[in-house]
């Protein structure tokens, strides 16, 4: 019953991280022609206007217990779905979607790793905390491009300070799904954050230019790709990753998200034209044996 389990967990979350692969892509491709905040709300909005005639019967029957959990249900929303995706996005504008996938990722496991022993009493196993250490080497030696005599020269970028904004608030919201009530119905949970989430994305249409003043521009091919995120990169990507996180745990469900890189970078070359290098398969491969160690089956005491 447990293989069973985590057979299902493995298999959510890893469906979660192909869907999810391609909004690194779209980070970067839109971001000459739509802002961080109207894409967010763009992508958002359509999400909600999928779920809600889904939906919204069982949202009126739970309507009690939504209203017990207000305030856990607005800091989940405006976190995980105002404010993960819109920083990532500010991040598309001064880095390669490459970069986005494999820095995003990589940060986002350690820190739901220590918040989930933190704050959910996770067990942090040798193998995890090797794991980790493996994903974090991986990203230094894309960043320094392989040489590591560029550690001392290393800076971040605006979009790096960005991109790890996004992989805190993304390992935040992951633990956070770990205390979903359990009465709230899976999908009246995802819709209620998503539809709060976009409306809490209005008000910072006001405060984007502050960082970022863009104006909009709508190509045909921009509706596709925003109901691609609406529908595969929100409402299916969220709905397989919330079901993961109760049967895998947080911490190991965040490390799944290394494997975005691997599909990124293969749809960055592809679609965007960037440039691949024996750097980005060395990387991916670091991070791959990572998530495989961070994985393996631990019989000894926790460290």
């Amino acid at each position: 019953m447990r293989k069973n389990k985590i057979v299902i967990g493995f298999t959510a979350a890893i469906f979660a991280v192909v869907l999810w692969s391609g909004n690194f892509i779209v980070a970067r491709g839109l971001a000459k022609s739509i802002p961080p905040v109207q894409l967010s709300l763009l992508r958002w909005g359509t999400a909600a206007i999928i779920l809600l005639p889904f939906t919204y019967a069982k949202i009126k029957r739970q309507w009690p217990l939504i209203l017990q959990h207000r305030w856990y249900l607005l800091i989940t929303s405006f976190i995980g779905i105002s404010l993960f995706n819109t920083l990532l996005y500010f991040g598309g504008h001064y880095t390669q979607a490459i970069n986005l996938a494999i820095i995003g990722t990589s940060a986002s496991p350690v820190f739901s790793t220590f918040l989930a022993a933190i704050f959910l009493k996770e067990k942090i196993y040798t193998t995890k905390i090797a794991g980790m250490l493996l994903c974090l080497f991986g990203v230094l030696f894309l960043m320094t491009k392989g040489n590591w005599q560029h550690v001392q020269l290393l800076k971040f970028s605006v979009g790096d300070v960005w991109v790890f904004l996004s992989a805190l608030l993304f390992a935040i919201y992951t633990i956070l799904v770990k205390k979903k009530p359990v009465t709230l119905d899976g999908t009246v949970f995802l819709s209620v954050i998503i539809i709060a989430g976009t409306l809490m994305l209005i008000p910072l249409l006001w405060i984007q230019p502050i960082f970022l003043n863009q104006k909009t521009i709508l190509s045909p091919n921009a509706f596709g790709i925003i109901l691609y995120l609406g529908l595969g990169a929100s409402v299916l990507a969220y709905l397989s990753w919330n079901k993961a996180i109760p049967l895998l745990g947080a911490a190991r469900t965040a490390l799944v998200g290394n494997l975005i890189p691997v599909f990124s970078t293969i749809e960055a070359v592809i679609f965007l034209g960037e440039a691949f290098s024996n750097i980005h398969v060395i990387s991916s491969i670091i991070i791959i044996i990572g998530l495989i160690t961070a994985n393996f089956p631990q019989r000894r005491r926790p460290a």
